[in-house]
């Protein structure tokens, strides 16, 4: 018996850093258990350079990325999420679509390094930092037992998984 497809969403305002940043990262990691997506409220309609040079560094394909509205997730015809993150503080605060299927949601804001200021070797630095912390969410996500476990206890880890904190040093 084949194991089940979840669909997973990541959701950020531009939909041009951190959001593809984590979908890449869910295609490579989670290949065969997992379809990633991700959308933004207001997409910058193109995909940060030194996201897609980041990834292409790392080997990820990025034939997926482009920037692209949330309302392609929320349609009657938009595959079914299982899961939804929200990865930047103001997605968090914003008005979510009704998402078809009641996905689990959770709130894992990083830091968007678009916004880092300073030389390109800083603003590389944001763009590699936003990914460690991704990585490491979607590691432990990728770790949860989800066909065994209960609805309310998988809601609880989600949600501590976004808490966790990056290490000082």
């Amino acid at each position: 018996m084949s194991e089940k497809l979840y669909n997973v969403l990541f959701l950020c305002t531009g939909n041009s850093a951190r959001s593809i940043l984590a979908e890449a990262i869910l295609r490579q990691l989670g290949a065969g258990r997992f379809q990633a997506f991700s959308a933004g409220s207001q997409p910058k309609g193109e995909v940060h350079p030194f996201a897609l040079e980041l990834l292409s560094n790392l080997t990820h394909d990025t034939a997926f990325a482009r920037s692209k509205s949330w309302d392609e997730f929320a349609g009657r015809d938009a595959p079914k999420m299982d899961f939804v993150f929200t990865v930047c503080d103001n997605a968090a605060n914003e008005s979510c679509p009704v998402w078809p299927g009641q996905p689990m949601t959770a709130h894992w804001g990083v830091p968007d390094p678009a916004a880092a200021e300073g030389t390109d070797a800083e603003k590389h630095l944001a763009f590699a930092e936003a990914y460690r912390q991704l990585s490491n969410r979607l590691s432990a996500f990728l770790a949860l037992p989800l066909a065994s476990i209960d609805r309310m206890s998988l809601q609880t880890k989600l949600r501590e998984i976004g808490q966790t904190r990056p290490m000082a040093g």
